[in-house]
């Protein structure tokens, strides 16, 4: 097994111990409001969220445009000969 699955497995089964344990009823003032909420969904809710924003973020994006740089490598898929004249003579 790799080591990443053993963290997951590890990681997993901590937070569902820490969950378990903390189950009674707690009070959260939102505003003007408070509400009666077990600590058990508050912790589990925590998690999730924690999953979803971990893996939004860990995850790999577009590459960036950068003005003058896109144009360029474009430019140079349409000659796919961009050897100069005395790159050329050299290797002849």
């Amino acid at each position: 097994m790799r080591i990443k699955t053993m963290l997951i497995i590890i990681i997993t089964i901590l937070l569902t111990v820490v969950i378990m344990q903390n189950s009674e009823p707690v009070f959260f003032n939102v505003l003007f409001a408070t509400y009666h909420i077990s600590k058990l969904a508050m912790l589990l809710f925590a998690a999730i969220a924690g999953f979803i924003i971990g893996v939004l973020v860990g995850r790999p994006g577009r590459p960036k445009y950068i003005p003058g740089q896109v144009e360029d490598a474009d430019a140079k898929k349409d000659h796919p000969n961009t050897l100069s004249d005395e790159d050329r003579d050299y290797i002849s």
